[in-house]
C-alpha cells in the first residue's frame, strides 16, 4: 500500500501526541552521521570557545612578557647610566690624585720640559690674573677660563733660558677636549706678554688627542714619560 499525504498527517498527529516516538523515528529516518551532527556541532563550539580563551590567555601573556621586557630594558639602561657615572667619578678621582702628585713633584714630571719649574699657588695665580684684568690685558671671562686650568707652573726654557709658563690640563685619560683647553688657556695667558706652553698630563691619551697635540704643539706627560710636540 502506498504512503499517502493523509497517512503523513496521521503520523504527524501521532508524533504530536507521543513526542517520545520522535527519537525512534529519527533513528529510522536519519543516518548515524546526521544523528551525530548536533553533538559534533556542540563539540566544535566548545573547542572554538576553548581556543578563544587560549588566545585571550596568550595575548595576556604576551602583554605581560612585553611589559617585563620593557622593564628589563629600562633597568639595563639605568644600570648602564650608573656604570657610566661611576666610571666618570672614578676617572675624576684618579685625575685629582694625579694632579696632586704633579703639584707636589713638579720637577719630576715637568723638569724635562723646563728648568727650575715651580707650581703657582692659588694666591699667586689670582694676583697675576687680577692684575691682567685691571690692566686690560684679559677680560673677566678669559681670566676665569685661565683660572680653571688644573696647573699653572713657571720655569725657564732649556735652550733660550727665558721664563715660560706651563698651562697644564690633567686627566686620567687625556682626550681631545683636554688638548683644546690647554691650547686655549695657554693662548689667553700669553696675552699678558709672557711665554706660555700648553701641556696635557695623565696616565694615557687617546689616538685622536695625541694627533691633535702634535698638530697644536702641545707637550704630553704620560705616566711620567714626556712626549715633545715634534715626536712622531
Amino acid at each position: 500500500m502506498a504512503f499517502t499525504v493523509r497517512d503523513f498527517h496521521d503520523l504527524v498527529d501521532l508524533l504530536e501526541q507521543h513526542p517520545e516516538w520522535r527519537a525512534d523515528l529519527r533513528r529510522l529516518v536519519l543516518t548515524e552521521e546526521l544523528l551525530a551532527l548536533p553533538d559534533m556541532v556542540r563539540a566544535l563550539a566548545a573547542a572554538q570557545q576553548r581556543t578563544e580563551q587560549q588566545m585571550v590567555t596568550m595575548q595576556q601573556q604576551m602583554v605581560t612578557m612585553q611589559q617585563q621586557i620593557a622593564a628589563l630594558v629600562a633597568g639595563q639602561h639605568r644600570m648602564e647610566q650608573r656604570i657610566d657615572r661611576l666610571r666618570d667619578d672614578v676617572g675624576e678621582l684618579k685625575g685629582l690624585g694625579l694632579e696632586g702628585r704633579y703639584r707636589q713633584h713638579p720637577g719630576a714630571y715637568f723638569g724635562q720640559i723646563v728648568r727650575r719649574v715651580s707650581v703657582l699657588s692659588g694666591n699667586d695665580s689670582s694676583i697675576l690674573l687680577d692684575d691682567a684684568v685691571e690692566q686690560g690685558l684679559l677680560s673677566e671671562d678669559a681670566m676665569h677660563d685661565v683660572a680653571l686650568a688644573d696647573i699653572v707652573a713657571r720655569g725657564r726654557q732649556r735652550e733660550q733660558g727665558t721664563d715660560v709658563y706651563l698651562v697644564v690640563e690633567v686627566s686620567w685619560g687625556v682626550g681631545v677636549y683636554d688638548v683644546e683647553r690647554a691650547v686655549r688657556r695657554a693662548a689667553l695667558l700669553a696675552q699678558l706678554g709672557v711665554e706660555t706652553m700648553p701641556v696635557v698630563a695623565g696616565a694615557s691619551i687617546t689616538a685622536e688627542a695625541a694627533e691633535l697635540a702634535r698638530a697644536m704643539h702641545v707637550w704630553q706627560v704620560l705616566d711620567g714619560r714626556v712626549v715633545a710636540p715634534t715626536s712622531a
